[in-house]
């Protein structure tokens, strides 16, 4: 099983995401299902029949399953919550409310931050809406904006379970955190400022907000992530499933709330952890030949891994290479080389931005404004319009401070 060949159901369904909603958009929205089946049922069959691995699709279930439970439970109580944040659309306040969010994205998650923002961002911006809102509502408040506790992405949160003392990255990362967000937001500043409309009339601030008994369910959901499968997920089905009961259906409606977003990404994502398996073997397999020993060489490799595939199995696979390196387990990693930790956390949330797939809220988010009949970049565009020249400059900017700025007591990258 574990050869190249078994990568390419993989990067079949990644170019089918890539070409076919740009070429044949209509026979993908019909089939892209049928799609996800073809590609997914050689791999489930090669573990079940050659590698005999039922174990091994038993994890990929799993871990789907507490995906979808997360992400779902989150869609379905945020968009039982009308939030209204009305003031002019301006360059200022924009960038303003996406700050915001980045902070947010730390006490609820980048997923809780997307769903609860997405759309009274998009409505703030209708009538000037342009697609790199939504490109940089993703680097921002979907990716980076989490990178300072574990509940705000997941590859934190595994680190947290795994030993890592909850403030710890926000003590060690606050400075590549905040130099990443200063470079993101003024570009974003820079870009929105090109699309003004000019002077806008001034009016006060006005936050309007209806469902707040969604804020108790979404406190369950959060609570809920330390918790163990299957607990962790019951809760947050029976959360979700609550908040679908007691919200009036008239929040639902001003939300223009539907569960086609929802079902596309679990439909895709669904594809995506299956066809994955054996690249993340493969990964697995060789990542202690790679020879890594710095900081450099676990950013780069670890922040690329997690924009192809995931950050979250990304984060957890150089997270035990990096364990091989010490002695007596996490807290020796910490107190000897914590510049190792320190890349592959940075190099994780960070390049998650790098693709749709690259962290779960990203998908998400793009269904949500196509839903509302918005254009946003396709697969492709979103790489090579965006994450190229934009993101790329803003990842090695971080890399040199990463290894010129260091903590003391750190080794050299």
């Amino acid at each position: 099983m574990l050869s190249v060949w078994s990568a390419i159901p993989f990067l079949l369904l990644l170019l089918s995401m890539a070409f076919m909603p740009l070429f044949v958009p209509h026979w993908w929205q019909r089939y892209y299902a049928l799609v996800v089946v073809l590609l997914g049922l050689p791999v489930l069959f090669g573990y079940l029949l050659f590698a005999r691995s039922i174990n091994r699709i038993g994890e990929v279930m799993t871990e789907y399953l507490s995906f979808i439970a997360l992400i779902g439970s989150l869609y379905v109580i945020a968009g039982g919550i009308r939030l209204r944040v009305v003031r002019p659309p301006t360059p200022f306040f924009n960038t303003l409310f996406l700050f915001a969010g980045a902070l947010i994205a730390n006490v609820i998650g980048t997923t809780g931050a997307s769903m609860l923002l997405i759309r009274s961002f998009l409505n703030n911006n209708r009538r000037r809406y342009q697609a790199y809102l939504v490109v940089f509502f993703i680097f921002v408040v979907a990716n980076i904006g989490g990178g300072l506790t574990p509940i705000g992405d997941p590859p934190l949160l595994m680190g947290y379970l795994k030993g890592v003392p909850f403030l710890w990255v926000a003590g060690q990362t606050w400075y590549l955190w905040l130099a990443a967000m200063a470079m993101v937001l003024g570009a974003f500043y820079w870009s929105d400022r090109r699309n003004s409309a000019g002077r806008y009339a001034p009016r006060p601030l006005r936050i309007d907000v209806k469902g707040y008994r969604n804020v108790l369910f979404l406190a369950i959901v959060l609570i809920a992530i330390f918790a163990r499968t299957p607990v962790r997920e019951l809760f947050m089905i029976c959360a979700a499933s609550a908040s679908l009961i007691f919200t009036p259906k008239s929040i639902y409606r001003q939300n223009r709330f539907s569960f086609r977003p929802i079902i596309e990404v679990a439909v895709l994502f669904a594809g995506i952890f299956v066809t994955m398996a054996p690249v993340l073997d493969l990964v697995d397999v060789h990542a202690h030949s790679l020879g890594l020993g710095s900081a450099s060489g676990f950013y780069w490799v670890t922040g690329m891994l997690s924009g192809i595939l995931d950050s979250a199995p990304a984060y957890r696979t150089f997270f035990e290479v990096a364990l091989g390196l010490v002695p007596n387990g996490v807290r020796s990693l910490l107190s000897l080389r914590p510049e190792l930790v320190r890349a592959l956390t940075i190099g994780a949330v960070n390049f998650g931005a790098l693709t749709y797939i690259g962290n779960g809220p990203n998908l998400l988010v793009k269904s949500i404004a196509e839903h509302q009949r918005l254009k946003v970049p396709h697969f492709f565009e979103y790489i090579y319009r965006y994450s190229l020249p934009i993101l790329l400059p803003i990842l090695v900017a971080t890399w040199l401070l990463l290894i010129f700025i260091r903590q003391p007591g750190t080794a050299a990258g």
